[in-house]
């Protein structure tokens, strides 16, 4: 059983939620463990931010449920849930929330394997979505197909944005041609086109998630983080999107409005580049979530926030720490997953 069979299909983030999911990290697992504790405060100031605006469900291991509730003594809408996980980027091994015409909820189960086979091990994520699903009582749909959700962006109206990068790296799928991702990305996803960007940031350890480098701001408008320094890599990488964008068509056979945000400037830890991304962003009901990076990125801190109130008038614009928790790989967006209001 497909999605598209029974008429689902993925709304697009801006459309009213639920309840956002987050998973709390896990020190074992962390790429500086020695943060665990900086790290942690990172994701209770995401957590509290999103809170003033919906209900936030945090999936912890059943032995932090002590210590992560002492991060919230007076914070309301927050919930603990506690499953087994490995890792904390619930956008990549959460279930994909679709509707169907009747407002009716049901979650895609993708395959994960730590983006591309890179953190060992990864079993306990792979069955984290089942268990959320069963928890919530939401009809689930299998995917054969490895898939995060941090690689994919959709409008709502049919069309859906990623990165050849990612999705076509044989890290990922290695036995599907493109036309056979496409196709599934189509029957679970209930999409008719898909535009498909070249590559995501430099240093970018997802291999190039698509939630790094653009995101649809409204059907037929793409917000895409941009680069003007020639000597940096990401130059070459944002300006081959920026042409694939103008030439595109959305499903709807529109040509597509560009919305550029310039990218903060580059900083690295332990001479590995760092990828900081204002598209990182996460709508929430009423709001936007943004993270900041500070210093030298003030003046863009401002332009990114300026851009994104004037594209979003009526959503107030949360500013969070950047810089807390992108060490361990990635930020806001990653950490979340949004579920989609229904009847």
């Amino acid at each position: 059983m497909k999605p598209i069979e029974f008429n689902y299909s993925m709304p697009p983030e801006w459309a009213p939620h639920t309840r956002t999911f987050l998973s709390w990290p896990v020190q074992a697992s962390m790429v500086f463990p020695d943060d665990y504790e900086a790290v942690s405060q990172g994701y209770a100031e995401i957590a509290k931010a999103i809170a003033e605006f919906e209900p936030v469900t945090l999936i912890l291991n059943p032995d932090d449920v002590g210590k992560v509730r002492a991060y919230f003594p007076d914070t309301p809408n927050v919930e603990l849930l506690p499953i087994a996980h490995n890792d904390a980027w619930f956008r990549d091994n959460g279930p994909t929330f679709v509707l169907d015409g009747n407002g009716q909820l049901a979650g895609v189960n993708w395959r994960f394997n730590a983006w591309g086979g890179k953190y060992a091990p990864w079993d306990l994520d792979d069955g984290v979505a089942p268990q959320v699903l069963e928890r919530y009582g939401v009809r689930r749909f299998d995917a054969p197909l490895v898939m995060e959700g941090g690689s994919l962006h959709v409008d709502g109206e049919g069309t859906l944005l990623t990165t050849e990068e990612c999705l076509l790296n044989p890290n990922r799928n290695p036995d599907l041609s493109r036309e056979q991702i496409e196709a599934y990305l189509k029957d679970y996803l209930n999409v008719s086109r898909i535009i498909w960007l070249k590559r995501g940031l430099d240093g970018d350890e997802t291999d190039g998630h698509v939630d790094n480098i653009a995101c649809f701001a409204a059907p037929g408008k793409v917000l895409i983080q941009v680069c003007d320094d020639p000597e940096d890599p990401n130059y070459a990488i944002t300006q081959e999107n920026l042409r694939i964008l103008y030439d595109a068509k959305d499903a709807q056979g529109r040509h597509l409005e560009i919305i550029p945000i310039q990218q903060p400037p580059m900083a690295t830890f332990d001479d590995t580049r760092l990828t900081l991304s204002y598209l990182n962003f996460y709508f929430v009901n009423g709001g936007i979530v943004l993270p900041v990076f500070g210093g030298t990125a003030a003046t863009t801190d401002r332009l990114a926030a300026k851009v994104l109130q004037e594209c979003f008038p009526d959503r107030r614009i949360r500013t969070v720490n950047g810089m807390a928790i992108i060490k361990e790989g990635g930020n806001v967006h990653c950490t979340t997953q949004q579920m989609p209001a229904g009847k």
